[in-house]
């Protein structure tokens, strides 16, 4: 009896390596540039310094976890004003949905770090192991001779180096860089510091150098995403195929003798970092990084056709250049109703983050009502509420601040070990207060049970002031 069973079915097709080949042109050399401009920002910003005076650190760029707070040059974020970074968020989430509906996944292609590291990792192979056809050979080669170990092994130590070096870059935004590189390298770090350093260069050395197109293609949710935020008015990579076919080398050439401008020669699919091949329109895999555009134009120049085969352009334009008309313009496509509606909430939110930061007191201020009584009533037949209040200085420098409440005309206050209204809080320092609020009972009109009180402090120094609304509770007679 035969088996008639079928095959399993494979789900998973095994990752067959991926060797870009060597490409010069406008949209190479401007992703060389965003590389070191990005990689420039996040080795060196760590090492900036900032002045902010006696007991602060002097970092520019500081997320200071021990003491909650952190620091952008001038602006100094406190726990309590983490909406600013919530704000910073949907910022990124808007402008990630305004430039991919404008201009594709462009932020793929030329600034994600993914991108970045990835062209570093592939610019160091290059180096090392030569270009694409040597690269091929070297992978080909089932023998491990001296020669193969001696590449893979320099380029592994390479690719380790430059992940310890990200690693280390990070944990320097934690810390203040200078102290954290001698800890660092005289091991007296914390053991969170090597852990951190640890992983983030096992994962660079990873994703950057064997993951690559597979974290873009399985692990990244932006490619699925990418297809709810373009349509046919979106600039991104495409081939003009009302030009190039029939190919040359293509079957249906073979009887025609109306060629078009493709000559198959491949140079799209041999640069192409994620082994797509553009010809096939719009695919889930492309980043557009545009290198397949610098291959296709130099190879139109060498054999005497217009550039353009390959291009950033628009769906909806292709009716236009088919029938000989030019395509529209580029601001024809960019402003229309979804990207200014994304530029419009970005715009919003922005200002709003501008005008919070610079409204905002230096001042923090909240009230927590004694509950254990409500409230005492003295032997002279007032009432007593007590409060605790929490005062904190945001600014570089000692002040001194006076406390009082806006309510009934007959309500006093006292701090507690203090007989004046005023305290004195250091620079960037918390200071809890117990503050005792008395209703004399022949006050006019009666206490209510709960009658509202509005406590103020003020900074004697400038006149800032904050304040917080409470309640006073009292006998209702």
């Amino acid at each position: 009896m035969s088996d008639t069973s079928e095959p399993p079915t494979v789900l998973y097709a095994p990752r067959e390596p991926i060797f870009p080949r060597r490409v010069s042109g406008f949209f190479r050399n401007l992703k060389w540039y965003l590389m070191a401009f990005t990689l420039g920002i996040y080795y060196i910003t760590p090492w900036l310094r900032w002045d902010r005076g006696p007991n602060l650190p002097d970092q520019a760029v500081l997320l200071d976890i021990a003491h909650r707070r952190f620091y952008f040059f001038w602006i100094e974020i406190w726990p309590h004003e983490f909406y600013f970074v919530g704000g910073l968020l949907i910022m990124a989430g808007l402008g990630l949905f305004l430039f991919t509906s404008a201009l594709g996944r462009v932020w793929c292609g030329y600034a994600c770090p993914q991108t970045v590291w990835t062209d570093l990792f592939i610019l160091v192979e290059r180096w090392i192991e030569g270009d694409r056809n040597a690269r091929l050979r070297l992978h080909r080669q089932k023998r491990w001779d001296f020669r193969k170990v001696r590449l893979r092994v320099t380029k592994w130590l390479v690719w380790l180096v430059i992940g310890l070096l990200t690693g280390g870059a990070w944990v320097f935004y934690f810390a203040d860089a200078p102290t954290l590189a001698r800890d660092l390298v005289s091991l007296n770090a914390h053991p969170i510091a090597y852990t951190t350093v640890a992983i983030l260069t096992g994962t660079t050395f990873f994703f950057g150098g064997f993951f690559r197109e597979q974290i873009c293609i399985y692990a990244c949710p932006w490619p699925r995403i990418q297809a709810a935020m373009m349509d046919e008015e979106t600039i991104t990579v495409g081939y003009r195929a009302w030009r190039g076919e029939p190919r040359k080398h293509s079957a249906e050439a073979e009887s025609s003798a109306n060629l078009g401008d493709c000559i198959d020669c491949m140079a799209c699919v041999n640069v192409c970092p994620v082994g797509i091949d553009i010809r096939d329109g719009q695919q889930m895999e492309c980043i557009t990084c545009a290198l397949c555009i610098d291959a296709c134009d130099d190879v139109m120049a060498r054999i005497g056709k217009p550039r353009g085969l390959v291009d950033y352009m628009a769906l909806s334009d292709e009716p236009l250049e088919r029938t000989g008309k030019p395509p529209r313009g580029i601001w024809t496509h960019i402003l229309r109703p979804r990207t200014i509606m994304y530029t419009t909430l970005w715009s919003l939110v922005g200002i709003g983050m501008v005008f919070a930061l610079f409204v905002r007191s230096h001042i923090d201020l909240s009230i927590a009502p004694v509950r254990n009584p409500v409230y005492v009533t003295l032997s002279d037949g007032s009432i007593r509420n007590t409060y605790d209040i929490r005062v904190r200085n945001q600014s570089n420098t000692e002040s001194t601040f006076r406390i009082f409440a806006s309510a009934h005309p007959q309500i006093r206050i006292r701090l507690e070990g203090s007989p004046y209204e005023s305290l004195t809080i250091g620079a960037q320092e918390l200071q809890r207060q117990r503050v005792y609020v008395t209703a004399a009972p022949t006050s006019e009109p009666a206490i209510s049970e709960r009658t509202p009180v509005r406590f103020w402090v003020e900074d004697l120094a400038n006149g800032d002031r904050a304040h917080k609304d409470t309640v006073f509770f009292g006998t209702g007679n």
